[in-house]
Order: C-alpha cells, then sequence, then structure tokens
C-alpha cells in the first residue's frame, strides 16, 4: 500500500506501508539510528517512546526479532521507515521476523523510502515531527507536538525488586533499559526499581546503598517537579545518573540542559574520558545535553566530552560520590567499551559504605 512520510517542514517521501492494519495515521518526533544491527534493542528502548525512527543502514531485519534482547516488554516507536525490509533474514533464536514483530504492536512500517535523503534534511534543518500517512498531504494541524511528559507512560507504577547481593541499588525508573538492571545485578547486587515520581522517604525506607538515575525519554525539564526529591536523593546517597538521568543531575546541581539540532543517536559516537585521558566507542540516543556554560556555576565537574561536537558527556561532583554520563555503557547495542562505568560507580558505593562504618 502506498504510503508518505511527511515532514513538518513540508517535504513528503513516497514509500510502501507493508501491512495496511497498521493504516492509521501516526505522528511523531523524526529521528535517525545509523547502527547496522541493533534494531531490536532500538524498536524497545523506552527513550524512542513516541518517535518515528528512520534506519540509516539501507537492509534492516536480515536476523529477525528473538526474545532475548528485548530492553523492555514492548516497542516504544511510534513508526520505522526504512529502505528495505527484509522478511527472509535468519538467525537460530528467531522468532519473529521484523514486519511481523511490528504489525503485532499495530506500529506502521514503511519501506522503500529514500532514506538517505531523509537523514539529510534531519542532518540539515534538525529534529522535527512527522506524519506517517497513507494521504498524499496532510494538514499543518497534524504535526501538533505531545506536550505532556512521556516518563509517566513508560515508568513502572510501583517498586519491583530483583536479584541478590550485599549491595542494594535503588534503580529510579525514567524508562530504564534491561540492560541497566542487568548490568548492576551482575555485579552481585539486589536492585529495587522505583517509579519516576518518588518519594524521598520512600527512597529511605529501602536503605540503599546508592542510587541509578535511569534514561529516559523526553525534555528533561519536564521533570522539573522532581528535582527536589532528586536534589536530596543525590546529596544523601552514592549515584550515578543515565543519559536522561545525567541531565536531571545537572538540573538539579544548578545547571541547565539544551537540545541539539538532531541529537546523538548511533553506536559509534567518540567519547573523551577528560580523567583517563583516553577516547571510547559509546551507543547513545538523546536529544538534550547538559550546557557547558552552565555547569561553571555548579560544584559540577565535566568529566566527559564528545569527540565530534564537545558537547558534555558526562560529569563528577566536586565533593559528593556522583557521577554521570550522556551515554550508555550498558551499550545494547553498541560497544562495550564503557561498561566500566558501573564499576566506578560500584567503587564509589563501596567506598561510601566504608565511611560509615568508620565514621
Amino acid at each position: 500500500m502506498k504510503s508518505y512520510v511527511h515532514l513538518e517542514n513540508g517535504e513528503s517521501f513516497e514509500g510502501t506501508l507493508e501491512d495496511t492494519s497498521t493504516s492509521k495515521e501516526m505522528t511523531g518526533e523524526i529521528v535517525f539510528f545509523t547502527g547496522m544491527t541493533g534494531y531490536q534493542e532500538v524498536l524497545t528502548d523506552p527513550s524512542y517512546k513516541n518517535q518515528i525512527i528512520v534506519f540509516t543502514y539501507p537492509l534492516i531485519g536480515n536476523y529477525g526479532i528473538n526474545e532475548q534482547d528485548f530492553e523492555s516488554k514492548k516497542p516504544h516507536v511510534a513508526g520505522v521507515v526504512v529502505y528495505e525490509c527484509w522478511d527472509q533474514g535468519f538467525h537460530y533464536e528467531a522468532v519473529y521476523t521484523l514486519k511481523e514483530y511490528l504489525n503485532k504492536w499495530n506500529i506502521p512500517l514503511i519501506t522503500h523510502v529514500d532514506t538517505r535523503a531523509v537523514v539529510k534534511r534531519i542532518r540539515n534543518e534538525g529534529t522535527m515531527q512527522a506524519v506517517v500517512s497513507a494521504k498524499s498531504s496532510v494538514s499543518a494541524d497534524a504535526f501538533q507536538e505531545q506536550k505532556s511528559s512521556v516518563v509517566k507512560e513508560v515508568s513502572t507504577p510501583q517498586a519491583e525488586t530483583y536479584g541478590k547481593g550485599d549491595k542494594h541499588i535503588a534503580l529510579i525508573d525514567f524508562g530504564y533499559k534491561k540492560s541497566i538492571l542487568q548490568e548492576i545485578m551482575e555485579r552481585q547486587c539486589k536492585v529495587t526499581v522505583l517509579p519516576y515520581n518518588f518519594s524521598f522517604e520512600q527512597l529511605a525506607e529501602l536503605k540503599p546503598d546508592g542510587i541509578v538515575l535511569s534514561n529516559g525519554p523526553g525534555d528533561p525539564v519536564q521533570l522539573i517537579p522532581q528535582l527536589p526529591v532528586l536534589k536530596k536523593a543525590i546529596e544523601s546517597y552514592p549515584t550515578l545518573g543515565i543519559c536522561l538521568g545525567h541531565q536531571l543531575i545537572g538540573l538539579a546541581c544548578g545547571a541547565k540542559t539544551k537540545k541539539l539540532t538532531f541529537g546523538h543517536r548511533g553506536a559509534n559516537q567518540p567519547v573523551m574520558d577528560l580523567l583517563k585521558q583516553k577516547v571510547y566507542m559509546t551507543s547513545q540516543n538523546h536529544s538534550y545535553v547538559v550546557d557547558e556554560t552552565s555547569v561553571k556555576n555548579t560544584k559540577l565537574k565535566v568529566r566527559f566530552k564528545n569527540v565530534n561536537d564537545g558537547s558534555v558527556e558526562g560529569l563528577m561532583h566536586e565533593t559528593l560520590p556522583v557521577l554521570s554520563v550522556q551515554y550508555h555503557p550498558e551499550a545494547h547495542p553498541g560497544p562495550s567499551d564503557s561498561s566500566y562505568i558501573f564499576d566506578e560507580f560500584l567503587t564509589l558505593v563501596k567506598q561510601a559504605g566504608r565511611e560509615k562504618v568508620y565514621a
């Protein structure tokens, strides 16, 4: 079925809707992902909530969908745009084709689109709203952007505990990826996942040894009402912030955030660790960053920088055991170069525990 990707700038790109049962009109922010693989993890990453994703690699779906590599219980994207979707792909663990999986969740898959041209528009003009529709044209009203916080839609409604271990970590769920939970549990920790709008009393009742602020979708300023609780939490416990969690640490400590033109998305973003003086390849998915000029008025220090554009990729606190990264140290998809961040965080947790013993 002929279908179209309409951009907010007035341009339209023709393609083929792969299943007519998903022919309802879908609106979302259009972004692109540069990885050759990892589409299953991307589709189920809550950070992509309500976004239309364009895969830059021309052939997607060649190893199907398995039951092991989901980052959450369902896909969160509003739509998927590819040049070619391969239905005959094989992997011994595959249980669905890409088309079957998206159809199951009523997510439109548009193929035979000139994805290179679409990505050039995004790179030149920035991310924008888009509409996937069977209509050859749509009204300006169709591009209405959703203003409500999407974190509420992806966060757990109640506390849940996983694993066993000597250390107890509270994972604040702004839309966390399963791989973050697994990385912490693999380091012999018990993990309690808390909803994004937790109270400090709820956190203190758990008596955690440390807290992790997860990734998640949307603009961090939508969570300003939660900042007083977050500030008290990071002043009370060793803290690691990842992606949105990193941005919230910045805001809670007095810094500001800003939106990038087209964001960082892909599994090959080079990041300099200023402390180690080494460059690591990282996996990223975000539109917003902490504004470096605003960090100067806080007790935060820039620890990581993006090699390509010099933007802030991570912070440290001058006096508190607080560490944050804009990228995804758990990767999935992507290189595991930066998984040492979890070890650094656990070292901070253990040091804080020893200080309590000898205090």
